[in-house]
């Protein structure tokens, strides 16, 4: 085909407007022609910037710095280049979808990958195609904010769309950091109060800031639905309008724009929260009575999350639409992380690791969910960490449709997990439909508990997942819980001689398959749990209760599995009915002579034959020097962290959070190389590696 003579511009929008790639009825395709800022029209093939309903593919090899503030809806953005927000001005892209891949032929697909990254180990992390909304270590800076909206675009599938989705590239949002997400209240508020005291400076937040104070009251009546809970809940939203100085009552007073409903208690250990839900990079879906949008990483992503906000996301019922999901990635996103963010309604959970290993989730705030709000989805998950988060009014839901772990029923619990081999630290738990914390497997026709599992040589094992202990358990909460604060149910008592068991065989048989090893008991420490129902329910055994603090609860222990367990350190406080109520032992703790001939006999017994887990979760240059910073997780103390032959320094208990500096010369690349030793002389067999490449890159 002949073209006449024409000037430059208007040939390229008549080569732009034929595109034999392009039918009549399809949306525009906008493609990059150079490297760029998305506001400068020269970036793209079509002589102008993108609009409503264009769908725009960022070209391999180019870089397009995002830097307007734009309602426009973007059908697609199809990312197999790199999109980077603009760090010095405020930014928004509203979207139906965007889709971080190698592929340059446009797919509207929001949940499959339709060309997926292939490992990229030995490739540089700059070939990767990748969303950038900040950077480790250089995040969207104070002042100024991103915005990402999902809509919903006629045409596009309804059940995966509309969405955020990597697909093996790198995908990072990063707003501006906070010493604490969230704080224990320091004394009562009375209902009437307009303002909360906290213990120390909350640093980072800011009049304006949308914070919740948790409910310190239980909901006593049925079971009920999701609206029925939500109703009765005593959790409360408020904007902050002041805060100030320690005052004469040895606080810090954070000022709340309109007076409390109700009375938030604080007593000793037992306190209120407040915690802080504003971040200055925030995803949403724009219609959050209509259709909502998810997010998600495939396997061979990289990237982290840290001081993001996600607002209304989550499709409802719709299994693998969560706010937040790690995807069948295995250990190829080893040292993820998702660092202070918060997830807040949430219609269907806050963050959901599938079938992923060796991930970090801390200092997160999770508000209102409908269903489990931190999930381990199917009981092949190991060696994940989560440290310090909040769960905060998680209401039920329903089972979703061929769900992978048939016997959930997802009534509501803040953190839900099958397999038992993971870290969880310092969390908190409050207002939970169902449960705090909740471990359950079961043998089914669908489901057989017999699961693949990652071994510390990177080798995969055939383990039942029903007997596997934590690698820690410690230092958790729940409180203001309709029923359980914790409840385990993965094992089934070991004694075949019980009538209960010789009149069901199934039950009888899986009784005596699925026994804890004497020394690997399920440990708990330092549990606390209190205005509850049932502060705590074993519905296995072979568990070791070290630390149990209960307070004005109806139950501390109860109709639990007792036999080939150990407890100590147990007290209760203000209850109301039983201290203990526990048919399955004649309503009683055993004797200690009783509990010498359980699978478990104590603490001396105890056997921790696995080596550490160390993530890397950060690498940041600092001109010729790289500060790196990381955790480890393990059933004992940790001796040293080694990072490229030098030791690290521990920042907080035993190396559960670490930071060595390296030098690296500014024109070089960098492999860093970070593993652990525990006290029993255990060595991490596969420490963790990761590249950091020179600043041109």
């Amino acid at each position: 085909m002949q073209f006449p003579r024409l000037p430059r511009l208007a040939l390229a929008l008549t080569l732009a407007a034929w595109n034999p790639s392009t039918r009549a009825d399809e949306p525009p395709l906008v493609r990059s022609a150079r490297s760029g800022s998305w506001s400068a029209k020269e970036t793209w093939d079509a002589g102008r910037i993108p609009k409503a309903g264009d769908r725009v593919v960022i070209a391999a090899g180019h870089r397009v710095d995002y830097d307007v503030v734009s309602e426009e809806v973007i059908r697609l953005v199809q990312i197999a280049g790199t999109l980077e927000f603009a760090r010095d001005r405020d930014t928004r892209l509203d979207a139906g979808l965007i889709v971080v891949t190698g592929s340059e032929e446009p797919s509207e697909d929001g949940f499959d990958c339709h060309a997926p990254m292939a490992p990229m180990k030995d490739q540089p992390e700059s070939a990767r195609p990748a969303l950038l909304v900040g950077r480790p270590g250089s995040p969207i800076a104070a002042g100024f904010s991103a915005l990402i909206r999902l809509h919903e675009v006629e045409g596009m599938d309804r059940d995966s769309c509309p969405a955020i989705v990597c697909c093996g590239g790198r995908m990072e949002f990063h707003g501006q950091p906070m010493r604490r997400t969230w704080l224990k209240i320091r004394q009562t508020a009375d209902a009437g109060a307009s303002a909360v005291y906290v213990d120390e400076w909350a640093g980072g937040w800011k009049q304006g800031d949308h914070v919740i104070v948790t409910s310190t009251k239980r909901q006593r009546d049925g079971r009920g639905v999701g609206g029925d809970f939500l109703a009765g809940a005593q959790t409360e939203e408020r904007r902050i309008t002041g805060l100030s100085a320690k005052d004469f009552t040895g606080g810090y007073p954070v000022k709340l724009d309109r007076p409390l409903a109700f009375s938030h208690f604080a007593e000793g250990n037992f306190r209120a929260e407040v915690a802080n839900l504003t971040r200055n990079v925030v995803v949403e879906s724009a219609d959050p009575d209509g259709v909502r949008g998810h997010t998600m990483y495939h396997r061979n992503s990289a990237g982290s999350i840290s001081y993001a906000e996600f607002r209304h996301l989550g499709k409802r019922d719709e299994k693998g639409r969560y706010s937040i999901h790690f995807h069948l990635a295995g250990e190829t996103m080893r040292g993820s992380s998702v660092i202070g963010a918060s997830i807040w309604d949430s219609h269907n959970r806050w963050i959901t690791i599938h079938g992923t290993d060796a991930l970090l989730v801390r200092d997160v705030v999770g508000y209102k969910s409908v269903g489990h709000g931190f999930f381990l989805e199917s009981g092949t998950e190991v060696n994940n960490i989560l440290d310090h988060n909040l769960a905060a009014l998680v209401l039920p839901g329903k089972p979703q449709e061929e769900q992978e772990v048939p016997f959930d029923l997802n009534r509501g619990a803040g953190f839900w997990w099958a397999n038992s081999q993971n870290s969880f630290t310092r969390n908190v738990a409050v207002e939970c439909a169902e449960y705090g914390y909740r471990f359950d497997v079961k043998k089914t026709d669908d489901y057989d508990p017999v699961r693949a599992i990652r071994q510390p040589d990177g080798s995969t094992a055939a383990r039942d997942v029903r007997i596997l202990p934590f690698v820690r358990f410690e230092d958790n909460e729940a409180h203001t819980m309709k029923f359980f604060c914790l409840n385990l149910r993965g094992v089934t008592r070991p004694d075949r001689g019980l009538d209960f068991y010789s009149q069901n065989e199934s039950l009888a048989r899986e009784a005596s398959e699925a026994i804890p090893e004497p020394g690997h008991p399920f440990w708990i420490r330092d549990f606390r749990g209190w205005e509850a129902n049932w502060a705590t329910h074993l519905g296995t055994t072979g568990v070791f209760v070290d630390g149990l603090d209960v307070f004005r609860s109806d139950v501390a222990i109860w109709r639990s599995i007792m036999d080939g367990s150990g407890f100590r350190r147990m007290t209760t406080q203000d209850m109301r009915v039983n201290d203990i109520h526990n048919p399955m032992t004649s309503g009683r703790v055993p004797t200690r002579e009783e509990s010498e001939k359980g699978a478990f006999r104590g603490l001396s017994s105890f056997k921790d034959d696995m080596p550490p887990t160390t993530v890397i979760t950060s690498a940041v240059r600092e001109g010729n020097l790289v500060r790196v910073r990381g955790s480890v997780a393990d059933a004992s103390d940790v001796k040293r962290v080694v990072v490229n032959g030098r030791d690290a320094t521990s920042t907080r208990g035993s190396f559960a959070e670490w930071e060595a500096v390296l030098e690296a010369p500014s024109g070089a690349a960098l492999d860093v190389v970070a593993g652990a030793e525990d006290v029993h002389g255990h060595v991490e067999p596969r420490p963790h590696m990761v590249k950091v490449e020179h600043p041109g890159l």
